[in-house]
Protein backbone atom coordinates (compact mmCIF):
# COMPACT_ATOMS: atom_id res chain seq x y z
CA UNK A 1 0.00 0.00 0.00
CA UNK A 2 1.34 3.42 -0.98
CA UNK A 3 2.80 5.58 1.77
CA UNK A 4 2.07 9.31 1.96
CA UNK A 5 4.36 11.74 3.75
CA UNK A 6 3.18 12.50 7.26
CA UNK A 7 3.29 16.28 6.89
CA UNK A 8 0.89 15.98 3.95
CA UNK A 9 -1.42 13.64 5.84
CA UNK A 10 -1.53 16.00 8.83
CA UNK A 11 -2.09 19.16 6.78
CA UNK A 12 -4.83 17.57 4.69
CA UNK A 13 -6.60 16.46 7.86
CA UNK A 14 -7.14 20.15 8.67
CA UNK A 15 -5.15 20.02 11.89
CA UNK A 16 -2.54 22.57 10.82
CA UNK A 17 -0.43 23.75 7.91
CA UNK A 18 2.23 21.53 6.36
CA UNK A 19 4.99 23.69 7.82
CA UNK A 20 3.51 23.38 11.31
CA UNK A 21 3.10 19.64 10.76
CA UNK A 22 6.82 19.35 10.08
CA UNK A 23 7.50 21.18 13.34
CA UNK A 24 5.22 18.76 15.21
CA UNK A 25 7.00 15.77 13.67
CA UNK A 26 10.44 17.18 14.50
CA UNK A 27 9.37 17.82 18.10
CA UNK A 28 8.35 14.19 18.59
CA UNK A 29 4.63 14.94 18.90
CA UNK A 30 3.71 12.64 16.00
CA UNK A 31 3.77 8.83 16.10
CA UNK A 32 2.74 6.10 13.67
CA UNK A 33 1.41 2.91 15.23
CA UNK A 34 2.95 4.08 18.50
CA UNK A 35 6.43 4.50 17.05
CA UNK A 36 8.52 7.67 16.81
CA UNK A 37 8.92 9.18 13.34
CA UNK A 38 10.94 11.87 11.62
CA UNK A 39 10.24 14.50 8.96
CA UNK A 40 9.98 12.75 5.59
CA UNK A 41 8.53 9.51 6.94
CA UNK A 42 5.23 8.28 5.54
CA UNK A 43 2.17 6.28 6.49
CA UNK A 44 -0.48 4.24 4.71
CA UNK A 45 -4.25 4.46 5.07
CA UNK A 46 -4.12 1.51 7.50
CA UNK A 47 -1.60 3.11 9.86
CA UNK A 48 -2.69 4.89 13.02
CA UNK A 49 -1.23 8.39 13.17
CA UNK A 50 -1.34 10.22 16.50
CA UNK A 51 -0.50 13.83 17.34
CA UNK A 52 0.26 14.42 21.01
CA UNK A 53 -1.34 11.05 21.69
CA UNK A 54 -4.61 11.86 19.90
CA UNK A 55 -5.48 9.77 16.80
CA UNK A 56 -5.59 11.88 13.66
CA UNK A 57 -8.95 12.11 11.94
CA UNK A 58 -8.47 11.02 8.34
CA UNK A 59 -11.98 10.97 6.90
CA UNK A 60 -11.83 10.28 3.22
CA UNK A 61 -14.66 12.68 2.45
CA UNK A 62 -13.92 15.38 5.00
CA UNK A 63 -15.93 18.54 4.36
CA UNK A 64 -13.70 21.31 3.07
CA UNK A 65 -14.18 24.89 4.17
CA UNK A 66 -12.91 28.09 2.54
CA UNK A 67 -13.29 31.30 4.51
CA UNK A 68 -12.43 34.96 3.98
CA UNK A 69 -11.88 37.13 7.09
CA UNK A 70 -11.46 40.89 7.25
CA UNK A 71 -8.75 40.94 9.90
CA UNK A 72 -8.77 44.04 12.13
CA UNK A 73 -5.63 45.63 13.51
CA UNK A 74 -4.48 44.33 16.88
CA UNK A 75 -4.86 40.60 16.12
CA UNK A 76 -1.97 38.22 15.50
CA UNK A 77 -2.17 35.53 12.81
CA UNK A 78 -1.51 32.44 14.86
CA UNK A 79 -3.45 29.49 16.18
CA UNK A 80 -1.80 29.65 19.60
CA UNK A 81 0.04 32.65 21.02
CA UNK A 82 2.49 32.29 23.89
CA UNK A 83 2.06 35.96 24.82
CA UNK A 84 -1.71 35.54 25.17
CA UNK A 85 -2.45 38.24 22.60
CA UNK A 86 -5.68 38.46 20.63
CA UNK A 87 -5.47 36.05 17.70
CA UNK A 88 -7.51 35.70 14.54
CA UNK A 89 -9.10 32.40 15.57
CA UNK A 90 -11.14 34.35 18.14
CA UNK A 91 -13.00 35.91 15.23
CA UNK A 92 -14.17 32.60 13.75
CA UNK A 93 -17.03 31.91 16.15
CA UNK A 94 -19.39 29.30 14.78
CA UNK A 95 -16.83 27.60 12.52
CA UNK A 96 -16.89 23.93 13.55
CA UNK A 97 -14.20 22.76 11.13
CA UNK A 98 -10.59 23.13 12.16
CA UNK A 99 -9.35 25.69 9.66
CA UNK A 100 -6.04 27.54 9.62
CA UNK A 101 -4.82 30.72 7.92
CA UNK A 102 -3.26 30.74 4.48
CA UNK A 103 -0.23 32.95 5.06
CA UNK A 104 -0.04 35.76 7.60
CA UNK A 105 -0.81 39.39 8.25
CA UNK A 106 1.20 41.09 11.00
CA UNK A 107 -0.49 42.47 14.12
CA UNK A 108 -0.88 46.01 12.78
CA UNK A 109 -1.99 45.02 9.27
CA UNK A 110 -5.64 44.56 8.45
CA UNK A 111 -7.68 43.15 5.61
CA UNK A 112 -8.17 39.96 3.63
CA UNK A 113 -7.03 36.74 5.28
CA UNK A 114 -8.01 33.32 3.98
CA UNK A 115 -8.66 30.23 6.09
CA UNK A 116 -9.17 26.63 5.00
CA UNK A 117 -8.80 23.00 5.99
CA UNK A 118 -7.78 22.17 2.41
CA UNK A 119 -4.07 21.61 2.96
CA UNK A 120 -3.32 21.07 -0.73
CA UNK A 121 -4.78 24.44 -1.73
CA UNK A 122 -3.14 26.26 1.20
CA UNK A 123 0.26 24.90 0.23
CA UNK A 124 -0.24 25.91 -3.40
CA UNK A 125 -1.35 29.46 -2.57
CA UNK A 126 1.63 30.02 -0.27
CA UNK A 127 4.24 28.49 -2.59
CA UNK A 128 6.45 31.27 -4.03
CA UNK A 129 6.45 29.68 -7.51
CA UNK A 130 2.71 30.42 -7.91
CA UNK A 131 3.37 34.20 -7.64
CA UNK A 132 -0.15 34.94 -6.43
CA UNK A 133 -0.74 38.71 -6.54
CA UNK A 134 -1.42 40.38 -3.20
CA UNK A 135 -2.87 43.90 -3.32
CA UNK A 136 -2.53 46.40 -0.48
CA UNK A 137 -3.99 49.82 0.18
CA UNK A 138 -1.19 51.71 1.93
CA UNK A 139 -1.61 55.06 3.68
CA UNK A 140 1.64 56.93 4.28
CA UNK A 141 2.33 60.07 6.27
CA UNK A 142 4.26 61.83 3.51
CA UNK A 143 3.43 63.20 0.06
CA UNK A 144 5.25 60.69 -2.12
CA UNK A 145 7.74 61.93 -4.69
CA UNK A 146 8.36 60.52 -8.15
CA UNK A 147 11.76 59.30 -6.96
CA UNK A 148 10.19 57.39 -4.06
CA UNK A 149 7.49 55.98 -6.33
CA UNK A 150 10.12 54.64 -8.71
CA UNK A 151 12.15 53.17 -5.85
CA UNK A 152 9.12 51.27 -4.54
CA UNK A 153 8.39 49.85 -7.98
CA UNK A 154 11.87 48.45 -8.64
CA UNK A 155 13.53 45.42 -6.98
CA UNK A 156 14.91 46.37 -3.56
CA UNK A 157 17.60 44.86 -1.34
CA UNK A 158 16.07 44.66 2.13
CA UNK A 159 17.12 43.24 5.47
CA UNK A 160 14.58 40.69 6.66
CA UNK A 161 16.67 39.82 9.68
CA UNK A 162 18.03 42.03 12.46
CA UNK A 163 20.91 44.52 12.55
CA UNK A 164 22.89 41.93 14.51
CA UNK A 165 21.97 39.03 12.20
CA UNK A 166 21.06 40.50 8.81
CA UNK A 167 19.17 38.50 6.19
CA UNK A 168 19.48 40.47 2.96
CA UNK A 169 17.09 39.52 0.17
CA UNK A 170 16.16 41.20 -3.10
CA UNK A 171 12.44 41.68 -3.70
CA UNK A 172 10.77 41.36 -7.08
CA UNK A 173 9.48 44.44 -8.86
CA UNK A 174 6.14 45.71 -7.54
CA UNK A 175 3.19 47.49 -9.13
CA UNK A 176 2.63 50.82 -7.39
CA UNK A 177 -0.09 53.42 -8.02
CA UNK A 178 -0.88 56.68 -6.24
CA UNK A 179 -4.59 56.62 -5.36
CA UNK A 180 -4.77 59.86 -3.41
CA UNK A 181 -2.48 62.73 -2.44
CA UNK A 182 -3.34 65.31 0.23
CA UNK A 183 -1.38 67.93 2.14
CA UNK A 184 0.17 65.52 4.63
CA UNK A 185 -0.46 62.04 3.32
CA UNK A 186 -0.63 59.77 0.29
CA UNK A 187 -2.64 56.61 -0.35
CA UNK A 188 -1.00 53.97 -2.52
CA UNK A 189 -1.97 50.72 -4.16
CA UNK A 190 0.94 48.27 -3.95
CA UNK A 191 0.74 44.86 -5.60
CA UNK A 192 3.41 42.25 -4.89
CA UNK A 193 3.72 38.60 -5.92
CA UNK A 194 5.67 37.34 -2.93
CA UNK A 195 5.06 37.33 0.79
CA UNK A 196 8.23 38.10 2.69
CA UNK A 197 7.91 39.09 6.34
CA UNK A 198 6.56 42.67 6.71
CA UNK A 199 7.63 43.29 3.12
CA UNK A 200 5.43 46.31 2.36
CA UNK A 201 6.50 48.06 5.57
CA UNK A 202 10.17 47.36 4.88
CA UNK A 203 9.83 48.63 1.30
CA UNK A 204 8.24 51.87 2.43
CA UNK A 205 10.82 52.38 5.17
CA UNK A 206 13.64 51.90 2.66
CA UNK A 207 12.02 54.54 0.44
CA UNK A 208 11.82 57.01 3.33
CA UNK A 209 8.07 56.62 3.84
CA UNK A 210 6.08 56.12 7.05
CA UNK A 211 3.19 53.65 6.93
CA UNK A 212 0.22 54.69 9.06
CA UNK A 213 -2.27 52.15 7.74
CA UNK A 214 -1.83 48.93 5.76
CA UNK A 215 -4.73 46.88 4.44
CA UNK A 216 -4.74 43.86 2.13
CA UNK A 217 -7.66 44.28 -0.25
CA UNK A 218 -7.15 41.36 -2.64
CA UNK A 219 -5.33 38.06 -3.00
CA UNK A 220 -5.21 36.59 -6.48
CA UNK A 221 -8.74 36.76 -7.92
CA UNK A 222 -10.33 37.20 -4.47
CA UNK A 223 -11.35 40.69 -3.33
CA UNK A 224 -12.23 41.88 0.16
CA UNK A 225 -15.07 44.10 -1.04
CA UNK A 226 -17.43 45.43 1.63
CA UNK A 227 -16.79 42.73 4.24
CA UNK A 228 -16.80 44.48 7.62
CA UNK A 229 -13.72 44.39 9.89
CA UNK A 230 -13.78 41.44 12.27
CA UNK A 231 -16.32 39.47 10.23
CA UNK A 232 -15.95 36.53 7.88
CA UNK A 233 -17.81 34.72 5.12
CA UNK A 234 -17.46 31.51 3.16
CA UNK A 235 -16.08 31.80 -0.34
CA UNK A 236 -18.62 31.35 -3.10
CA UNK A 237 -18.37 28.39 -5.45
CA UNK A 238 -17.12 30.74 -8.18
CA UNK A 239 -14.42 32.13 -5.88
CA UNK A 240 -13.22 28.65 -4.93
CA UNK A 241 -12.92 27.71 -8.59
CA UNK A 242 -11.11 31.00 -9.32
CA UNK A 243 -8.45 30.59 -6.60
CA UNK A 244 -7.89 26.94 -7.55
CA UNK A 245 -7.43 27.93 -11.17
CA UNK A 246 -5.01 30.67 -10.11
CA UNK A 247 -2.63 28.18 -8.51
CA UNK A 248 -2.67 25.58 -11.29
Amino acid sequence: MEKIRLQKIISESGLCSRRKAEELIASGAVKVNGRNVKVGDGATARDIVTVNGVPLRREKHRALRYIMLNKPRGYVTTMNDELDRKNVTMLLAGVDERVYPIGRLDKDTEGLLLFTNDGKLAQAVMHPSREIAKSYRVTIREVITEEQLTKLSLPMKLNFGTPEEPDIKTTAAAHVEVLLTEAKRSVLLIVIREGKNRQIRRMCEAAGLTVVRLKRIAEGPLKLGMLKPGTFRDLTAAEIIAIKNAVK
